[in-house]
């Protein structure tokens, strides 16, 4: 039987990093990850983790895009640090930069006019999904960070 001085205790963050070709057969893969990773704390709720799983899915899905679209074979990196607070998720790209600012303003979801737009939906979905959502995009790429809290911390 082990004394408390060597019952090994679980670190305050775990990080998980999952690199993937720019292909979309791998965003069941990050899903999947993203979704264990949150797993290992016991305070997330089902539906915030289903909630974070989307909003990683639209943001590989960016990358991936952003990726094909210039012809890069360049992996993407996925990066999920859990904590006990919170879990956060980093996708990296190395496609050409955008200016998150200058995207298209969309209409109401009831507005009839919301049908003729096919894309442009995954970006107001991450930051509608998650509880921060920062982007940060240049010459080198774009970095998509998204964060949801805890039941005990919200």
């Amino acid at each position: 039987m082990s004394t408390p001085e060597e019952t090994p205790v679980r670190p305050a963050t775990e990080t998980v990093r999952l690199e993937i070709p720019a292909r979309p057969e791998f965003l069941g893969l990050v899903r999947t990850v993203v979704a264990a990773a949150a797993n290992i704390e016991a305070d997330f709720r089902d539906d915030r983790v289903e909630d974070l799983r989307l909003a990683v899915s639209e943001a590989t899905t960016n990358a991936i895009e952003a990726h094909q679209l210039i012809g890069l074979d360049n992996r993407i990196s996925v990066r999920a640090i859990v904590s006990d607070d919170r879990i956060e998720v980093v996708v990296k790209d190395k496609g050409k930069g955008f200016d998150p600012e200058k995207l298209d303003i969309m209409p109401d979801p009831e507005d009839p006019q919301r049908l003729f737009f096919e894309n442009g939906l995954g970006i107001p979905l991450m930051r509608q999904l998650a509880d921060e959502s920062d982007i940060s995009t240049g010459d080198d790429g774009t970095t998509v960070r998204l964060v949801i809290y805890t039941r005990s911390y919200l």
